[in-house]
């Protein structure tokens, strides 16, 4: 069975599927919809709430996200990366161990389906500009600036 619990957040509502046995996708909507909310729903909810009220750092939560192996690793080395720092495509390919694949570790950013708990939105261009968020640069801005990764005037 399928539960869904949507979320209004200081930037937008946020969708959060689960199973009975792990999330989904926490991805950013348009606008909230019915909830069939679960135990895991209600749970991915309430953390992701301290988060944008500043009492949370870290997300603990059983995830189940479909991918290639290559993926997989991509996304495991972006969970890795601390509330308030930043890197950039090229280090994240770095930490993959192949700098040479740079576009294909941002293509694997580009496919995670977990916003905020699988912090894709960590992940800026070389010269620090902000690229690539599946949900906005202004949702990536913000969030970043939440967690103290972008000085208040670099825009």
């Amino acid at each position: 069975m399928s539960f869904v619990e949507y979320l209004k957040t200081p930037i937008g509502f946020l969708k959060i599927q689960a199973t009975d046995d792990a999330i989904n996708a926490i991805a950013f909507v348009g606008a909230g919809e019915a909830n069939n909310p679960n135990e895991l729903t209600k749970r991915a909810a309430n953390q992701l709430s301290e988060y944008f009220a500043g009492k949370r750092t870290k997300f603990s939560l059983p995830l189940a996200q479909s991918g290639s192996e290559f993926q997989q690793h991509v996304w495991r080395l972006l969970a890795e990366i601390p509330f308030g720092k930043a890197l950039t495509y090229l280090q994240l390919a770095e930490l993959f161990g192949n700098a040479k694949a740079i576009r294909a570790v941002a293509a694997a950013n580009a496919k995670n389906q977990f916003a905020i708990v699988v912090p894709c939105h960590r992940v800026i261009g070389a010269d620090g500009a902000l690229t690539g968020y599946a949900w906005g640069l202004e949702k990536k801005e913000w969030l970043l600036r939440h967690e103290g990764a972008l000085p208040e005037t670099l825009f």
